[in-house]
C-alpha cells in the first residue's frame, strides 16, 4: 500500500513510499510476480520503455535498480516514462544490496535509503523527473557516437540476417490468409493505442497478429489474436490465448534450447518456428509482410528516433532494416484516425436524407406555394 509522506507534482516527487519488495533477475522474470503497491527491486543497466512500461502496468510505487537508470551511453527512455507517472526511483544501490533486499519482505523509501522499520538496508540516489531529463540531455549528446555504431551493427545484421531480410527464407508460411488483407500488428497493447485501432479492427476485420503478451492484453479487450508471435523468453500467453489463434510462431535463434515448442506441444499446439536473431517485433512485420497484405498498422512498435535508440545493438539495427523492407506498406497506429475515418454506416445515409428534405423544405416554405400549403395543413389540423 502507498503511504506518500507529501504530495506529488511534476517537479517535485514523493520523499518517501512504503510497500512489499519484490526482487528478480533478469527483469523480465520479474514483471510477472509485480503487484499493485510492491516496490520493483531491478539489476538493470540503462531501464529501456518497454520494461519501464511493464514496470507501470503493474502499478508499482517505486522501483531500485542497483546499476543506473540512466548511464549516458544513450538516451534511453524507460526512467523519464516512470518518473513522469510518478514512480519513485532509486538508482545504484549496488549488487550487494540486491542480495540484502531479496531477503527482506517490507521497506520504507525516505531520501534515497531503504528501511526495514528503523534498520538502513540499502541507500542510493534518489532521482526526480528533473535529474531524468538532465541526465537524458547529457545521454543525447553522444547521439553521434551511438549512430556510428548503429551503422556497424546494421552492416553485420544485414550480412547475418541476408537470406531473411532480402529473400524472405526461413519466413513461415501461415495459415492465416494475409493476400491483399489489412494487418494489424501489436507489440504493446496500451489503452491508448487499442482506442485508435478498435474501430477499424471491427469494421475492416483485419488480419490481428500479436507479440508476446500482447495476444492477452487484447483478448481483455475484446479482440482476438489471428497470429500470435512468441520469443520464448517471455511468459507464454494462456492456453486459451493461444488455442484460439490460427498460427502460433516461435521466434528464437538456430542454437536454442526447444523448451518453448515442447511446451506448446503439450498444449496441442503445433508451432511455426522461424530461426532468426531479430526481435520478435521485426519478425511479426517480416511475416505479415510475407504474406502480401494491403496494409499493415503497427501498434507500440519502435517508430520514432528515440524509440529506435531505446533499443540498442542490433536490436536497434534490426527494426531499421525490417522497416525498409516494409516500406509503405507500414503505417503507425497513430496516424491511422487521419487516415481512416470509418465506413459509411445507415444512419449517416438517413440522416444526410432528413437533412435534405429540411433543406428543400424550408426552400419551399418561402415561397407563395410554400405559404398556401401551410395554411391548408394547418386548417386541417384545426
Amino acid at each position: 500500500m502507498r503511504l506518500p509522506l507529501r504530495s506529488s507534482t511534476a517537479t517535485d516527487t514523493v520523499t518517501g513510499v512504503r510497500g512489499a519488495v519484490r526482487t528478480g533477475r533478469p527483469t523480465r522474470a520479474l514483471l510477472a510476480r509485480l503487484e499493485p503497491g510492491d516496490v520493483a527491486v531491478i539489476d538493470h543497466l540503462d531501464l529501456d520503455q518497454g520494461t519501464a512500461r511493464a514496470l507501470l502496468d503493474a502499478r508499482v510505487v517505486a522501483v531500485v535498480n542497483a546499476q543506473s537508470m540512466i548511464s549516458g551511453r544513450y538516451a534511453n527512455l524507460g526512467p523519464e516514462i516512470l518518473a513522469e507517472a510518478g514512480v519513485l526511483l532509486i538508482e545504484g544501490v549496488g549488487g550487494s544490496a540486491f542480495a540484502r533486499l531479496a531477503e527482506t519482505e517490507e521497506v520504507t523509501i525516505r531520501d534515497g535509503g531503504l528501511y526495514d522499520g528503523n534498520q538502513l538496508v540499502a541507500e542510493g540516489r534518489a532521482l526526480d523527473l528533473d535529474d531524468v531529463r538532465l541526465a537524458m540531455v547529457q545521454a543525447r549528446a553522444g547521439l553521434a557516437a551511438q549512430l556510428e555504431t548503429f551503422t556497424h551493427n546494421s552492416v553485420e545484421l544485414l550480412r547475418r540476417e541476408e537470406d531473411v531480410l532480402l529473400n524472405g527464407a526461413g519466413i513461415p508460411m501461415l495459415h492465416t490468409p494475409l493476400d491483399e488483407r489489412a494487418a494489424v500488428v501489436v507489440a504493446q497493447a496500451r489503452s491508448a493505442d487499442l482506442g485508435r485501432i478498435k474501430r477499424f479492427v471491427r469494421e475492416q476485420r483485419p488480419v490481428v497478429v500479436a507479440v508476446d503478451a500482447a495476444a492477452q492484453k487484447l483478448r481483455k479487450a475484446g479482440v482476438k489474436a489471428d497470429v500470435v508471435m512468441l520469443s520464448g523468453t517471455e511468459s507464454l500467453p494462456e492456453a486459451k490465448v493461444l488455442r484460439g489463434a490460427r498460427d502460433v510462431v516461435v521466434v528464437q535463434r538456430a542454437d536454442a534450447a526447444p523448451g518453448v515448442t515442447e511446451g506448446l506441444a503439450r498444449m496441442g499446439i503445433a508451432p511455426h518456428v522461424m530461426a532468426t536473431t531479430v526481435s520478435t517485433e521485426d519478425a511479426a512485420l517480416l511475416v505479415t509482410n510475407a504474406g502480401r497484405p494491403s496494409l499493415v498498422v503497427g501498434v507500440g512498435l519502435t517508430a520514432t528516433l528515440e524509440d529506435f535508440l531505446d533499443r540498442r545493438g542490433s536490436g536497434l539495427a534490426g527494426s531499421y532494416l525490417t522497416r525498409l523492407v516494409l516500406g509503405p506498406r507500414l503505417v503507425d497506429a497513430a496516424a491511422l484516425p487521419l487516415l481512416y475515418t470509418g465506413r459509411v454506416r445507415p444512419w449517416h445515409v438517413a440522416l444526410s436524407v432528413l437533412a435534405g428534405l429540411a433543406a428543400v423544405g424550408a426552400s419551399i416554405a418561402t415561397t407563395a406555394v410554400g405559404h398556401d400549403w401551410a395554411q391548408q395543413l394547418t386548417e386541417l389540423i384545426r
